[in-house]
């Protein structure tokens, strides 16, 4: 009896936890960009990456397998609706495009890059 209870605590105990984790997960997506495109500096090649948005740090990272290319600070904003694809704006011609802000498909906000990429990125 003693034991079937240690049991069940443990049981939710590990529920709450593994609920707490899911709470603060990162919205992760593959996303291919059609053209070269600097994010907070860094030059990205066009290609497909995968690409994480951390709530709590309101930062987006464009990731190539488990390495870090990139990192910029977003601010999100709410759409009218549902994006249906991802979406991804940039701003400039030639060599410097700029990524100027990404929707992951389904979302409802659209992250929008609060750096320039005239800062430094400090990897």
């Amino acid at each position: 009896m003693k034991q079937s209870l240690v049991r069940r605590m443990l049981v939710t105990l590990l529920l709450l936890g593994l609920t707490g984790i899911v709470a603060y997960a990162k919205h992760k997506e593959s996303i291919t960009f059609a053209t070269d495109v600097k994010v907070n500096g860094t030059l990205i090649k066009k290609g497909t990456y995968d690409v994480s948005f951390d709530e709590q740090a309101n930062e987006l990272s464009i990731m190539k397998g488990n390495t870090v290319l990139a990192k910029t600070s977003v601010k999100a904003e709410k759409r009218d609706n549902k994006a249906k694809t991802s979406e991804v704006r940039t701003k400039g011609e030639g060599s410097d495009i700029e990524l100027i802000s990404l929707t992951f498909s389904g979302s409802d906000q659209t992250l929008v890059a609060t750096q320039s990429s005239a800062k430094s990125n400090s990897n």
